[in-house]
C-alpha cells in the first residue's frame, strides 16, 4: 500500500480525448483549452500527438497547438508520438517528454498499428533511445490491459510483460489502460497487483474508460492497491469507437471530487476544472459527461 495522500492527474482531454471526438476544433480553441487546464493547478498535461494526420486528422495542428500554448513552470506537456519522424516533429517545437503506446492485446495490436506486440515495441525503440540521448523524458501507454475488443480477455501475464518490457527499455511511469471500459474493480485491483509485482507501484499509472460506468469504481479500487497516478480527461472527452454510443475516458472533474472528499490531495481547484470542462462540452456542441458538472450546473 502506498500511504501518500497525494494523487497526480495526467489530464488527456487535449489528446486522447479530442482524437476521438467527431467536432475538429481549430488550433486557437486548443491552445485555450490546455491554457486554461493548465491555470487548474494540473501538472501533467497531455497536450496533442505527433501522428499522421491521415490517421489523426483533428490532431494535425499538433506543431502550431504545442507552439501555442502558454508553459507554465512546474507543468509537464507531454506529446505522444509513433515513430522517429513524430519524434523529431515535437523536438522541433520544443516537446521535453514523449509517451509511446503499444498494447497487451495481440489481435488489438495488429488491427491498430498492424503489428504484432513485439514488432510496435521495436519501432519505439530507437525513439526511446533518441529520447534519453536527449533527455526527454518517456512515459509508456499500454492499452487493451483488461479486454480487448477484437480477442475479449487479456491474460494478465500479457499485460505484466508488456509494462516490464517499457519499464527496462527507460519509460519512467506506464500507464495501464482499460481502452474499452469493460473492467470491474477485482480485476482491475489484481491487474495492476500483477504489474506491481514487476514494476515499482510508484512508475505505474492508471487510465479508464467509463464506457460501463465502472471508471470511479476501479480507480478506487487501484487506489487502494497503492496507484497514486490517474489519467482523466476533462469533460469526460473521447467516446469509445469500439462501443457506438459509450463514454470515454473517465471525466477529470469526477475523478478529483471523489478524491477531495476521500482527503486525497491534487493540487487542483475543482472549481476551476468544471468551469472548463463546461466550457469545452460548449466547444464541442455537446452535453459534458461529467457528472460532478451536470449536477452543479443543475443546482446554479
Amino acid at each position: 500500500m502506498n500511504a501518500s495522500n497525494h494523487v497526480r492527474i495526467v489530464e488527456v482531454g487535449a489528446r486522447d480525448g479530442l482524437q476521438n471526438e467527431k467536432t475538429l476544433l481549430p488550433a486557437d480553441v486548443k491552445i485555450a483549452l490546455i491554457d486554461r487546464l493548465s491555470s487548474t493547478g494540473l501538472k501533467t498535461i497531455e497536450a496533442t500527438s505527433f501522428v499522421s494526420p491521415k490517421w489523426v486528422p483533428q490532431l494535425a495542428d499538433a506543431a502550431e497547438v504545442f507552439a501555442g500554448i502558454r508553459k507554465v513552470p512546474g507543468v509537464s506537456y507531454p506529446v505522444l508520438v509513433p515513430n522517429l519522424q513524430g519524434y523529431q516533429r515535437a523536438r522541433e517545437v520544443g516537446a521535453t517528454e514523449i509517451a509511446v503506446f503499444t498494447a497487451a492485446s495481440e489481435a488489438f495490436s495488429r488491427k491498430n498499428t498492424n503489428a504484432s506486440i513485439d514488432e510496435s515495441i521495436e519501432r519505439f525503440i530507437p525513439v526511446i533511445e533518441q529520447a534519453q540521448a536527449d533527455e526527454v523524458k518517456v512515459r509508456g501507454y499500454v492499452s487493451t490491459v483488461l479486454g480487448c475488443p477484437y480477442q475479449g480477455e487479456v491474460p494478465v501475464s500479457d499485460v505484466v510483460h508488456v509494462a516490464k518490457r517499457l519499464y527496462e527499455l527507460g519509460c519512467y511511469e506506464i500507464s495501464l489502460g482499460d481502452t474499452i471500459g469493460v473492467g470491474t474493480p477485482a480485476k482491475a485491483r489484481a491487474m495492476l497487483h500483477a504489474v506491481a509485482q514487476e514494476v515499482p507501484i510508484g512508475a505505474l499509472a492508471v487510465h479508464f474508460h467509463d464506457t460501463y460506468g465502472q471508471a470511479l469504481a476501479n480507480i478506487l479500487a487501484c487506489l487502494e492497491e497503492g496507484a497514486r497516478v490517474v489519467d482523466s480527461s476533462v469533460s469526460g472527452t473521447g467516446g469509445c469507437p469500439y462501443a457506438k454510443g459509450a463514454t470515454g475516458n473517465v471525466a477529470s472533474e469526477d475523478v478529483v471530487y471523489m478524491l477531495h472528499g476521500m482527503g486525497m490531495n491534487t493540487g487542483i481547484d475543482l472549481d476551476l476544472l468544471v468551469a472548463t470542462g463546461a466550457w469545452l462540452a460548449g466547444q464541442l456542441h455537446k452535453d459534458t459527461a461529467s457528472r460532478v458538472t451536470r449536477a452543479r450546473t443543475a443546482a446554479a
